[in-house]
């Protein structure tokens, strides 16, 4: 398992397009992926988990991947979030 923290640099957040893009790049992977808040821990392949983490740019969160392909999960969902 492996987990970095990272803060959201997305300009608009995380709105609907950029959950949709985000949960596409989730699941592209076999590994388990998870974002964390302080307060909530969520699939990074469920839409619907997603839009309830409401994150804006600026806000730390905490990427989580455990399987064959973490690392790599965890790359790419980086760099999108990291996106600006």
């Amino acid at each position: 398992m492996v987990r970095k923290d990272v803060v959201v640099q997305l300009k608009s957040g995380l709105d609907t397009r950029p959950v949709a893009m985000l949960v596409q790049v989730a699941s592209k992977y076999a590994s388990e992926t998870f974002l964390e808040t302080s307060s909530k821990r969520v699939n990074a392949k469920s839409i619907m988990g997603m839009m309830t983490l409401g994150l804006i740019p600026g806000e730390e969160v905490t990427i989580v991947a455990n399987g064959g392909d973490e690392e790599q999960a965890l790359g790419e969902i980086e760099a999108y979030l990291t996106s600006v």
